[in-house]
């Protein structure tokens, strides 16, 4: 089998193309993959030394998406920005997969249009991997469509639970929808519905999870819209980043036998950060597209850079977009 071809747009983030250049060259020491870095050859070139170096080749792109442009704008420049050339890259079947720390409304917008949605798919989501205490789980919608109707949360479902089994190997992934309680009775026209809807549909459906269950692993696939998974995901985020703050502040700014304790705890809580650490998920696939798309943080650092890139080698690797047609296929034929 050959290397995955992994595009990754050198332009898209807050820290690009220092950052951007950075982790591909880390990824390069670490994946057997080919790299494609897609930007202005004139900043990347310079970037681009050290070990790993060789295994990355450059691909020219005159312009770059600014992070607050309009998806629309981005559309009408995308066959010379950053981002929509390494769309094109996958689309033509130069890459395998496209990673991106780019305006993420852009980049859901040029990759429906150039790629298109698997046959079936009324709407791409990103699923995004949530470190769960007694194992991973899978969040979509994540952001791409505040908006939705029952029937696309249902696809979201197959999707996501296509991409628990082939990513994470959970054999039968239980699917709920996240809700306002447990009893199938309780939430919104939309939830109800969704819910009818799943239970017809060729996944293991579990009903409703509230969101106290979503550190717990109640289940394996958790459907949302957009609007709500994005509310989730960043509140998650940001309470893990200011609870390791308050730890810190207490644990270091107590006694002398408060610091001893937090000295022979040190490396169980480093081990909880890394756990709970965005940047080691690294991306998050936008799932139900023809094509591999790897979504990730514009603040993103060196170190997401790589683990997106690992995200998007593992979803080439799993055949994630022939996996997801193959358990959407039977349910249309119903």
């Amino acid at each position: 089998m050959s290397k995955p071809r992994i595009a990754l747009d050198a332009m898209g983030g807050d820290h690009a193309p220092h950052e951007i250049v950075a982790g591909a060259l880390l990824a390069a020491q670490t994946y057997d993959a080919h790299l494609l870095l897609v930007g202005d050859e004139k900043q990347v070139r310079p970037l681009l030394q050290g070990p790993g170096s060789d295994r990355i080749e450059i691909v020219h792109a005159d312009e770059a998406v600014p992070m607050d442009q309009h998806a629309s704008q981005a559309l009408r420049a995308a066959d010379r920005s950053s981002l929509g050339v390494a769309v094109n890259l996958v689309k033509s079947g130069s890459a395998d997969a496209v990673v991106s720390a780019g305006n993420s409304g852009a980049f859901l917008a040029i990759a429906l249009i150039k790629l298109r949605t698997i046959e079936g798919v009324a709407r791409p989501a990103i699923a995004t991997v949530w470190p769960a205490l007694n194992g991973p789980t899978v969040l979509l919608d994540s952001g791409a469509n505040v908006d939705c109707r029952p029937e696309w949360l249902a696809q979201f479902g197959l999707m996501g639970s296509a991409y628990a089994q082939a990513v994470l190997g959970i054999t039968n992934p239980r699917v709920a929808v996240l809700s306002v309680g447990e009893e199938r009775s309780k939430g919104n026209a939309q939830v109800l519905e969704a819910a009818r809807l799943l239970d017809a549909a060729p996944v293991n459906f579990i009903g409703n999870i509230e969101g106290k269950d979503m550190f717990h692993n109640a289940a394996d696939v958790i459907v949302t819209d957009g609007f709500v998974g994005n509310i989730v995901l960043k509140t998650g985020e940001g309470m893990i980043a200011d609870l390791g703050h308050v730890m810190k502040d207490a644990l270091l700014g107590g006694n002398i036998i408060t610091k001893i304790g937090t000295a022979m705890l040190a490396p169980a809580l480093r081990g909880l950060r890394r756990k709970f650490d965005y940047e080691r998920i690294g991306g998050a696939p936008l799932l139900g597209l023809r094509g591999n798309c790897i979504v990730t943080h514009g603040r993103v650092s060196r170190n997401g850079i790589k683990h997106a890139i690992g995200v998007a080698i593992a979803e080439v690797d799993h055949d994630v977009v022939g996996k997801i047609t193959e358990l959407i296929a039977p349910h249309l034929a119903k």
